[in-house]
């Protein structure tokens, strides 16, 4: 069984929300707030990265 690996998004605000994307197969909405020392952040529920245009490596 293979197992996807969890989304990464390129975001332009540090403040980001976060519902899982799949509507009602989705999970709550969360806010997500992107520390300036990281540049990124991960959901809780879905392990989606976000991460800050900018900060991103590579």
């Amino acid at each position: 069984m293979t197992i996807q690996a969890p989304e990464t998004k390129i975001v332009e605000k540090s403040r980001v929300a976060c519902d899982g994307g799949e509507g009602a197969l989705g999970h709550p909405r969360v806010w997500l707030q992107i520390p300036e020392d990281s540049g990124w952040v991960e959901c809780p529920y879905c392990d989606c990265k976000y991460v800050l245009k900018g900060t991103e490596q590579g």
